[in-house]
């Protein structure tokens, strides 16, 4: 879908949680166009200026506003290039910042003050990628820039691609067990945004790394290694719902409570083993 969007001379937005791989997805089809990047972080401190461009203030104190002392920005250079222009966090941007982006969306071209019109190459695209609206600190993106751009929302991989991502990284069975606990965190009724695969890597590598500190082999639910791990890798990516008395720690440690194996039943005596007579 990305791929076409791009040929298709169409800009568009990512929406999905962190960790789904967007910035990934993004590099590799651009890679594979041929096509150069912009990378723009998107934040509250994001100022027209910033992702614009802007005049030099020593050179213009010396020879006026002139085009050759402007500094280009971000989106300068993607429409003078035909980049792609990548904002990452649109949602998380100020208005009057994504306001400068109407025009190169709608009319290929952009009118900076004293510099003129920039007009955008054939290839000039704008990519953003956003984490859904109820993600904390996030804002609705206003309907005029929504307008000129499709969607495409991407999810979380399915377990067993999860898993191969992990797996690039480390080996062993607790590779399994971290993902299957990092997919628990996204559905617990407390947490309003669980932790993405990048929990279930840094798990892995923690848990490896306590394990050869402290002697031991690898950790599995129950061990006092498995738990350490996992409440640092996963407690500080858990965001919980409003109102919730619950802490991440809490949450963590009741997760890995399922998946440690069920107690053995004790084995019954013999038939026709005799009683001991008490007195």
């Amino acid at each position: 879908m990305l791929a076409a969007s791009l040929a298709a001379g169409i800009h568009v937005v990512l929406e999905g949680p962190p960790g789904t791989g967007k910035s990934t997805l993004l590099r590799a089809v651009a890679d594979g166009a041929g096509l150069g990047v912009e990378f723009v972080e998107g934040n509250a401190e994001l100022t027209p200026a910033r992702l614009v461009g802007h005049f030099d203030p020593a050179l213009v104190l010396e020879a006026g506003y002139k085009p050759e002392i402007f500094v280009d920005g971000p989106l300068i250079t993607a429409l003078r290039e035909g980049r792609l222009l990548y904002i990452e966090e649109l949602n998380r941007v100020p208005e009057e910042t994504l306001n400068v982006l109407v025009g190169a969306l709608a009319e290929g071209e952009i009118h900076v003050p004293r510099l003129g019109h920039i007009a955008a190459k054939p290839t000039f695209r704008l990519i953003a990628a956003m984490n859904p609206f109820d993600a904390v600190g996030t804002a609705r993106v206003s309907q005029a820039i929504a307008d000129r751009m499709c969607r495409i929302a991407i999810g979380y991989q399915d377990a067993s691609g999860e898993r191969a991502i992990v797996g690039r990284t480390a080996e062993g069975p607790l590779v399994s067990s971290a993902v299957e606990l990092t997919r628990l965190t996204r559905t617990h009724p407390d947490v309003r945004m669980g932790s993405s695969v990048r929990g279930a890597i840094d798990m892995v590598r923690l848990g490896h790394g306590l394990a050869a500190l402290r002697g031991e082999g690898e950790p599995e639910p129950g061990d006092a290694s498995y738990a350490d791990a996992a409440v640092a890798a996963l407690s500080g990516r858990l965001r919980l719902e409003e109102g919730s008395e619950r802490t991440p720690e809490e949450i963590v440690l009741e997760l890995i409570e399922r998946l440690m194996p069920a107690p053995k039943p004790r084995e019954s005596e013999p038939p026709g083993k005799a009683v001991p007579d008490a007195r």
